[in-house]
C-alpha cells in the first residue's frame, strides 16, 4: 500500500525548525490501530490523516495521532494542515484568503489562512471547546519533587498550578523564574507513580516575563502518556492556557493577548 504524506515544520520560517507533523492529505480507510502503528513508526510529536468529514460544515475530518495516543484536538496539525490543504488547491480557489472549518474529535475547529505575497503564511484557529478546569491539583510540593525542583520556585497562591482543558487536559505550572524553567527534569518513575493516571498528565511549565513588544511566557512542554519526551511547540496547550491566564485578570470582557516563546 502507498500512503503519501508531507513533512511539515510548523511555527517556523526555517526548515528543520518549529514543530514537526506528518500529513497524509488522502488516507485510505485505515484501522484506529494502523494509524497509531505508522504515527509511532514516524516518531514525530504529531501525525494527521485526512479523511472525510462526518460533519457537512466541514472541509474534511483529522484523525491526529502522538506516537502513544489518538488525540480530539491538537493546535500545530491544525494550523499545519489547514496550510497544507489550501497549498494544495483543497480549500477552494486560489485566493488570499481562506476561511473553513476542519472536523476533529473534540468538534468543529475554525480557521483562517491568509497567504500574502512576500509574506510568511498567517493561520488562525479558533478551538472547538472554550477552556475548563478540572479537578484540584497535586500539591506544590509534589509538583516540584515531579521536576526536581525546590518548593519555592512552583508558584503558588493565586497562581497556583491547575489543570485545564480546550480539548486536551494540561497541567499548567507556573514558576518563579527563567532559570528554573531551563533546569526543570520530568522524573518520570515519579511521574508514572503519581500523575500518570491524573485527569491532566501532561505537564505546561510556564514562567512570566517582558520583552519590548509586551508580555512574554516561557514555556516547556512534558508528556510521556502521548509518548513525547518534551513538545518543541504546543497549540492545544497554549489554546487551554489563555483560559488559566485569563481567569487571573480583572477584566469582566475585551480582548487579552500573550506571546509564547517554546522550544528554545
Amino acid at each position: 500500500m502507498d500512503l503519501p504524506y508531507h513533512l511539515l515544520d510548523v511555527f517556523t520560517a526555517e526548515p528543520f525548525g518549529g514543530n514537526q507533523l506528518a500529513v497524509f492529505p488522502d488516507a485510505p480507510e485505515l484501522s484506529t490501530a494502523l494509524m497509531q502503528r505508522i504515527a509511532r513508526e514516524l516518531n514525530l510529536s504529531e501525525t494527521v490523516f485526512v479523511v472525510p468529514a462526518r460533519d457537512p460544515a466541514a472541509l474534511c475530518r483529522l484523525r491526529i495521532f502522538t506516537p502513544g495516543a489518538e488525540l480530539p484536538f491538537a493546535g500545530h496539525p491544525t494550523l499545519g494542515t489547514a496550510q497544507l490543504l489550501v497549498e494544495l488547491g483543497r480549500a477552494g480557489k486560489a485566493v488570499r484568503l481562506h476561511r473553513f472549518a476542519l472536523e476533529e474529535e473534540a468538534g468543529l475547529v475554525r480557521v483562517t489562512v491568509r497567504i500574502e505575497p512576500q509574506q510568511l503564511p498567517f493561520i488562525e484557529l479558533t478551538a472547538a471547546l472554550p477552556p475548563s478546569p478540572g479537578p484540584d491539583a497535586p500539591t506544590v510540593w509534589e509538583i516540584a519533587a515531579l521536576l526536581g525542583l525546590k518548593e519555592d520556585e512552583v508558584l503558588a497562591g493565586e497562581d497556583a498550578p491547575q489543570g485545564v482543558s480546550a480539548g486536551v487536559p494540561f497541567l499548567f505550572v507556573p514558576l518563579r523564574d527563567r532559570e528554573a524553567l531551563a533546569r526543570a527534569r520530568l522524573d518520570l518513575v515519579r511521574w508514572e507513580a503519581e500523575l500518570s493516571d491524573w485527569w491532566a498528565p501532561h505537564l505546561y511549565l510556564f514562567c512570566r516575563g517582558r520583552e519590548a513588544d509586551g508580555p512574554m511566557l516561557y514555556a516547556r512542554m512534558f508528556a510521556p502518556a502521548m509518548g513525547i519526551a518534551e513538545d518543541p511547540a504546543t497549540g492545544g496547550a497554549a489554546a487551554a492556557l489563555g483560559g488559566y491566564l485569563s481567569w487571573r485578570e480583572p477584566l469582566d470582557e475585551g480582548t487579552l493577548s500573550w506571546r509564547v516563546r517554546q522550544g528554545v
